[in-house]
């Protein structure tokens, strides 16, 4: 409304990005407190009014906003279009200033987001140079809150590639960093972060409780992002305590959340490890599990997210070897890893490949 009535107005306004700034704050806050629908709206009308005008540095933020937007929501690829073009406009002797305008240095936000769209796409070296790409300019740049920003966001490149030390190394700088800001959001995106990595090398206890103490700490600050992923690790958790009920719990939580939301970037990897939980179960619910497995490669394939499927159709391979579908196995893991080029040596790809070893012997 406030857009419609300044255009109405019929005025110049002395400060040319006054109306984008209009349009930023609310679109920031629907990506906190997850609302894709809304942040997909506020997007599109930035880069409408970006477009109009023509300028460098609305364009520059609008494809930002428009690829954050469409990744979170799923749009992984076209995301990445975008993504690409906000980092091709970015001039840093002209545009390092804007950090403290909207939020965080566009480039280094965009790099880390691309890195995210890399690697759900299937390119996880691309995706660590651009993490490593972000964490550089933040530093060089000296603005804590980009900092801060790098070092939570760039952590999860690394743990989705398996380099859960490189991860935390940087997840220890971010609190230090953290409190000495009083940043409450990043204290407690941190905590996230590492109670995740706890969950994915077997430290289910100290996993847990540093998920559950990070949760509280994150929604006491009105922020949402994220917590599908997060919540799926803390079902992990909890199942190989042998809390079912909390870990279906959790899960339930999870599917409930992205479907109202539409954060589903982390989707497949949500019912992928329903199918782990179901495992875990005392009674094996293999029909129970097979059946998430499968569901997590239809959201990876229909998202063109190649880590994702990798990742579930390792564990649905691994279940059809134990029970003696050798062949089926191999049949539905093997294209899915011969399509990768890059990344042979990181968590997912080495799991795969020592799996399509044993379905070979």
């Amino acid at each position: 409304m406030l857009v419609e009535h300044a255009e109405a107005l019929g005025e110049t306004p002395e400060d040319p990005l006054a109306v984008f700034s209009v349009l930023y704050g609310p679109w920031a806050t629907s990506y906190v407190a997850f609302n894709g629908d809304m942040m997909r709206e506020l997007a599109a009308r930035f880069m409408t009014l970006a477009e109009k005008q023509g300028a460098t540095v609305p364009l520059m933020i609008g494809h930002r906003m428009v690829g954050l937007s469409l990744l979170s929501t799923g749009e992984i690829a076209q995301s990445r279009a975008h993504l690409d073009r906000s980092i091709t406009l970015y001039d840093p002797p002209a545009h390092r200033s804007m950090a403290t305008r909207f939020g965080h240095d566009n480039r280094v936000a965009a790099l880390i987001y691309r890195s995210w769209a890399l690697w759900m796409l299937g390119y996880p070296e691309a995706a660590l140079a651009d993490a490593e790409r972000a964490l550089k300019h933040a530093r060089e740049l000296g603005q804590a809150a980009t900092l801060m920003l790098a070092l939570c966001f760039t952590s999860l490149t690394f743990s989705l590639c398996g380099s859960y030390s490189a991860a935390n190394a940087r997840l220890d700088e971010n609190r230090a960093l953290a409190n000495e800001k009083g940043a409450a959001l990043w204290k407690a995106f941190g905590m996230l972060s590492q109670g995740c990595i706890l969950a994915m090398t077997g430290k289910s206890s100290d996993a847990a409780q540093m998920i559950t103490a990070g949760l509280a700490e994150f929604r006491a600050t009105g922020s949402t992002f994220w917590t599908p992923l997060f919540l799926s690790y803390l079902a992990k958790a909890y199942a190989e305590l042998r809390q079912l009920d909390d870990a279906w719990r959790s899960i339930d939580e999870v599917i409930t959340a992205v479907q109202a939301t539409k954060e589903t970037l982390c989707e497949a990897e949500v019912y992928r490890v329903a199918g782990e939980i179901a495992l875990l179960s005392p009674e094996r619910d293999v029909a129970k599990a097979e059946a998430y497995f499968e569901r997590a490669l239809a959201v990876a394939r229909q998202q063109r997210a190649k880590s994702w499927e990798l990742r579930a159709a390792t564990s649905l391979a691994r279940l059809w070897r134990d029970q003696a579908k050798v062949q089926q196995a191999r049949e539905l893991l093997s294209p899915v890893y011969g399509w990768f080029t890059e990344g042979f040596d990181t968590r997912d790809l080495k799991e795969a490949k020592a799996l399509l070893d044993t379905l070979a012997a």
